[in-house]
């Protein structure tokens, strides 16, 4: 009994989240599929942890899903079952993550496919995260209209982002998509001269109509 209450009470603590722009945890996942409501698990998690625009920490694993996945997945990730056998399990992985992301507001390209998979596989642990998340293609969506698509390797060309050409994989993915994310937040500054703006002007610039991006924008940095 004494050690379950040393258990829980070493879970039992507060975590402030940043509500800064600059400061987030940007993450992607490789899966089995797209969809975990269907028996899919996350092959790999990859992370990138950026404190007042400064990248200051990473997070990258293999996880094991418990069976085996399909030669598309192999072939679109570069992700082996050989490479999986001897990865940790994807809760012993999940429950480091949860420490790794807590007190920070989260990221992604195409977020909503991510955060089904976080919400997931933590759930399935009984562990949770206090942040909130933005979505860095919906973003992109209204700050680049002019981009021929805003997939990630499409946005990486279009804004010129250093890269190694290494996609679909989850580190590979994050770093690309972290970079991506600073590259936005100077632009606000350069073109609208909103500086340092709250995690929940990005929100909410995610959800605004295209046409109404310039005003949205312009209030905001004059506030």
């Amino acid at each position: 009994m004494a050690s379950i209450i040393t258990v829980f009470l070493s879970r039992l603590y507060i975590v402030t989240t940043s509500q800064a722009a600059n400061s987030v945890i940007v993450l992607d996942f490789e899966t089995t599929g797209l969809s975990p409501n269907m028996g899919d698990r996350a092959i790999e998690i990859g992370a990138v942890k950026i404190d007042n625009g400064v990248v200051v920490d990473h997070f990258q694993q293999l996880m094991n899903p418990g069976f085996r996945v399909s030669s598309f997945i192999e072939g679109y990730t570069g992700i082996t079952n050989q490479m999986l056998q001897s990865a940790p399990g994807c809760g012993e992985v999940m429950d480091q993550f949860a420490d790794f992301i807590a007190g920070h507001n989260l990221v992604a390209h195409n977020a909503s496919f991510d955060q089904r998979f976080l919400d997931a596989e933590l759930d399935s642990i009984g562990r949770g995260y206090q942040g909130q998340f933005a979505c860095s293609m919906l973003i992109a969506r209204r700050l680049y209209q002019d981009a021929p698509n805003h997939k990630l390797g499409t946005l990486v060309d279009y804004k010129n982002i250093d890269n190694d050409g290494v996609f679909h994989r989850a580190l590979a993915d994050s770093e690309m998509t972290a970079k991506l994310w600073l590259l936005m937040l100077k632009d606000l500054k350069s073109d609208y001269q909103l500086d340092m703006p709250d995690f929940s002007i990005l929100q909410k610039l995610s959800r605004t109509a295209k046409a109404s991006v310039p005003s949205y924008l312009r209030k905001q940095a004059n506030r």
